[in-house]
């Protein structure tokens, strides 16, 4: 009898759960629709939703599941409501939960929202399914805000570096917990006049185990993506949002020594100041301004094992290149890109791998919408010489435009100049100018199949070189079990694209791919998938390389994949990597081994690498990553191990460390590499103001052991006081000591006019 009743309470609630309406926008269903009052009282953000504007506003629910399924409507179901005035858009959620024992990672800004008990919300201010502001909380008043762009069809789609003026709250009830946001409309762009905007929102929710949606999204497309949206209609057009100017100056004053510098007998202190400035033209359109700009406060990068022939890719994390940044970058591909914009006022320290900065002078950016239709940007920055690296002063120029087809096409159009500026007394070998131009069309179905792009780009460089251009092409059908891709590339031998991301020219490749899931309704597991690969590259035979015939097969490999994702969000990778190619170059794998040894250019290879990884949950106070690689390297064996565990000490912060290791054994007269990297990491969150990372990095590759320790205390929106410590090591044995050191307080203070 009692097996019998639960079977009855369990069948009600299924069907309970099939009779809620699911919100959904499809070709045949409108999106839904969503009212806003504007309100005259003042709100006041504190996770109480008391104010008359929040008892009149529409209630917005009706969840469903994204995760483990997407068929059913959300165990725990959320509420959202919104109101505007004169200066602010209003969004308040209250988030249900079978108790109060609601789970953070910490309090620190920009959470990842896998780990977190938090809800996040999407604003498609222009409605053209292409770009979208991102705001998000957690039940502790954590904040975390992003730039979405590329119609939030890709993961490299969302972008978390942005930041800007806003405010919000949480507050936690007994089985549920309650967020209030106020948006500045001087903090986000849109169309003067315009009366509704695109909305959606996502929630993870640790207690039920679920993710979930206000619009329902299939689970083939990622929680971003802009087609499932529904609208806010706004009671009157917005108007202008009035003046719009801000003021962000910052000083900063530090001691650095370099202790491989013989002529430096002790510490030298620094003192610097600079700023920046926004204007609004219009509610849609942006001027940037830059004086003497300080990166000093943005995170070090994270070290890599490089065993690769071809150069690495690091984004960017520089604060004035991120708003808009998808209009200048998102061209080409990863491999054949034509700006990168980390080339501005970056270069390499070659002793230590660690990006250093190159001091930029100066620099102006304007960018938003000159229509519906048309979106324009244009970015001019001027960089000081770099003696030591025998770089003379560089003006960079970029414009863009794209300029939207139908509902999810578009045409863009990119203008890349570099020109050397007072170029006596420098080498020869820098070139007096580098040019790139190309044009993109981007395509996206209505229904969501298909998604792609085609472009052509062509260099203009003062020398003689054949093959200034590249292009690439990239179709994607995507269903709810399969999905197929075609993606091939050309790039000449000259396309010297020295302001943009080109590890590899003199190329011509093709690689289609097949996917195939399965997304079981019950059970354990909550994905199956598998994929197939195959990528083949030619050589062009444009360079003077003559390894190989023109148009010859340089490179072929295949690649098998198997996924697996469980409902206790666990998650297990199997991976096959085939890869047959000829060097063209002299290389060595290890970069390690004496000058003279090294892998003769025209011999051929074949690399043959299982790896295997396993992750668990992200949401539990200790997590860890596993992944374990195995084969042939070089015609010789490599095998590697690495690991990352975290542990959370909620809601203060954490501490993990990720260790690889890579044991690499070639033929003789090659010495077998062991090649560390260790890095540990302690995040600490003394409130939702005052944050701390340390972040060591040990790598034998480069025999570098580093320390970076950053505070950050925000003490107003946007306003920050920064204190970095870095520290270099050489761990060579008989040469182990410090090789630089410095310590830098930097101030900066939003100024809103």
């Amino acid at each position: 009898m009692k097996y019998y009743c639960i079977y009855i309470i369990l069948f009600i609630s299924y069907i309970s759960s099939e009779a809620q309406v699911i919100n959904r926008v499809t070709e045949t269903q409108d999106a839904p629709q969503v009212n806003l009052n504007r309100t005259l009282t003042d709100i006041t953000l504190d996770g109480v939703l008391d104010e008359d504007a929040w008892v009149k506003a529409q209630n917005n629910s009706n969840f469903s599941q994204y995760f483990p399924t997407d068929t059913l409507a959300a165990c725990g179901d959320s509420e959202i409501y919104f109101c505007y005035d004169d200066d602010n858009f209003y969004i308040a959620a209250k988030c249900y939960a079978p108790s109060d024992a609601f789970s953070v990672e910490s309090l620190k800004r920009d959470y990842g929202f896998g780990s977190n008990d938090n809800i996040t919300f999407l604003i498609d201010t222009y409605n053209d399914k292409t770009n979208a502001y991102m705001f998000g909380m957690n039940p502790y008043g954590a904040r975390r805000e992003a730039l979405i762009s590329n119609g939030g069809r890709t993961g490299d789609s969302f972008d978390p570096s942005w930041d800007n003026k806003w405010d919000g709250n949480s507050k936690r009830y007994e089985n549920y917990w309650v967020c209030e946001l106020a948006i500045p409309f001087k903090t986000i762009r849109y169309k003067e006049g315009a009366d509704h905007w695109r909305f959606n929102s996502y929630r993870n929710d640790v207690q039920c185990n679920e993710i979930s949606t206000w619009i329902n999204i299939p689970r083939q497309n990622i929680l971003m993506d802009l087609i499932y949206m529904g609208e806010i209609n706004f009671e009157e057009p917005l108007a202008k949002p009035g003046t719009n100017i801000s003021i962000i100056p910052f000083v900063s004053a530090g001691l650095t020594r370099d202790y491989e510098d013989v002529l430096q007998s002790g510490a030298q202190s620094a003192f610097d100041f600079g700023g920046d400035a926004k204007i609004g033209i219009s509610s849609s359109l942006n001027l940037d301004l830059t004086a003497n700009p300080d990166f000093s406060q943005v995170e070090v990068d994270r070290q890599v094992t490089n065993l690769d022939r071809f150069e690495i890719f690091f984004p960017e994390r520089r604060q004035f290149f991120l708003e808009n940044a998808d209009l200048f970058g998102r061209f080409g591909t990863g491999n054949m890109n034509p700006f990168f914009s980390r080339r501005i006022g970056v270069s390499r320290d070659t002793t230590t791998g660690n990006n250093i900065q190159n001091t930029i002078y100066g620099g102006a950016r304007i960018s938003g919408k000159l229509s519906d239709k048309l979106r324009v940007g244009m970015m001019n920055m001027l960089t000081a010489p770099q003696r030591d690296n025998d770089l003379p002063t560089f003006n960079y120029t970029v414009g863009a435009a794209e300029y939207q087809v139908g509902e999810r096409n578009n045409i863009g159009l990119i203008l890349v100049n570099k020109e050397a500026v007072n170029k006596d007394g420098f080498s020869d070998s820098v070139d007096p100018y580098d040019r790139i131009a190309g044009i993109e069309y981007r395509i996206g179905t209505k229904n969501n199949y298909w998604r792609g792009k085609t472009s052509f780009m062509a260099a203009m460089t003062p020398n003689a070189e054949s093959g200034k251009y590249a292009h690439f092409t990239q179709v994607t059908y995507t269903r709810r079990k399969l999905s197929l891709q075609w993606e091939h590339q050309i790039i000449g031998a000259g396309f010297d694209a020295e302001v943009g991301f080109v590890p590899r020219k003199d190329i011509l490749s093709v690689n289609p791919e097949i996917r195939y899931r399965i997304y079981p309704q019950s059970g354990k597991v909550s994905e199956y998938s598998t994929s197939l690969s195959w990528n083949s590259i030619y050589k062009l035979g444009q360079d003077d390389n003559d390894i190989i015939q023109d148009f010859a097969l340089e490179e072929t490999g295949i690649r098998s994949r198997w996924n697996v994702s469980f409902t206790n969000n666990h998650r297990a990778d199997l991976r096959i990597d085939y890869n047959r190619f000829t060097l063209l170059s002299d290389f060595d794998p290890t970069r390690i081994q004496d000058e003279s040894i090294f892998l003769s250019a025209g011999e051929v290879f074949s690399n043959l690498i299982v790896t295997g990884s396993y992750r668990t949950d992200r949401r539990k106070t200790i997590f860890f990553d596993v992944n374990q690689r195995f084969g042939n390297f070089f015609g010789g064996q490599r095998y590697s191990t690495g690991a990352t565990i975290t542990y959370r000490y909620v809601p203060f912060g954490s501490i993990s460390i990720n260790t690889v290791y890579n044991y690499i054994k070639l033929p003789d007269p090659f010495v077998p590499a062991n090649l560390w990297l260790i890095g540990p990491r302690l995040d600490i969150t003394f409130s939702k103001k005052h944050f701390l990372t340390t972040f060591v990095q040990y790598n034998t590759q480069v025999q570098n052991l580093s320390i970076n320790t950053r505070f950050q205390w925000r003490f107003a929106p946007a306003s920050d006081f920064f204190i970095v410590y870095s520290d270099n090591y050489n761990t060579l044995d008989q040469y182990f000591g410090s090789r630089n050191r410095g310590v830098v307080a930097k101030l900066t203070y939003w100024l809103n006019l």
